[in-house]
């Protein structure tokens, strides 16, 4: 008998497609954070992590299959991410996790993950009153 991915478990695709929507909704509107997207649409980065969040709960591999390996410190760089980022990022991903109504465990250990890729992310300490900087 094999055991039921993290992915397969929570709904599969629709599932993440349902979170990383629900997350953009509030990043379109975000001072801080809207500035980290160049692209006028936000529908290209939405599905970059679509893919990546499937992927790495176990769906299928298209994120690695298109992009590569997933760099995340690297893809993200270019951009200033200090605490006040990282807590408006996280503002938004609570809504989107907290819309989908998952059971326990499902819901501590997606929230645990992404809570520890927002600290991670983190590249300087310093306050950007004027939003993020590109280095």
């Amino acid at each position: 008998m094999s055991e039921v991915s993290f992915f397969e478990a929570v709904g599969g695709e629709p599932t993440f497609r349902r979170l990383v929507d629900k997350f953009y909704e509030g990043v379109a509107t975000d001072p801080l954070l809207r500035p980290m997207y160049p692209e006028e649409d936000l529908g290209p980065a939405a599905e970059r992590l679509t893919l990546f969040l499937m992927q790495y709960w176990g769906g299928p591999n298209t994120y690695s299959a298109g992009r590569g390996h997933p760099r995340l410190r690297m893809r993200h760089a270019p951009f200033t991410v200090g605490p006040a980022e990282r807590d408006a990022w996280l503002l938004h991903m609570r809504v989107a996790v907290d819309s989908l109504g998952l059971p326990e465990p499902q819901h501590t250990m997606l929230w645990d993950y992404l809570e520890r890729a927002a600290y991670f992310m983190v590249n300087t300490m310093e306050a950007h009153p004027g939003g993020p900087a590109v280095r």
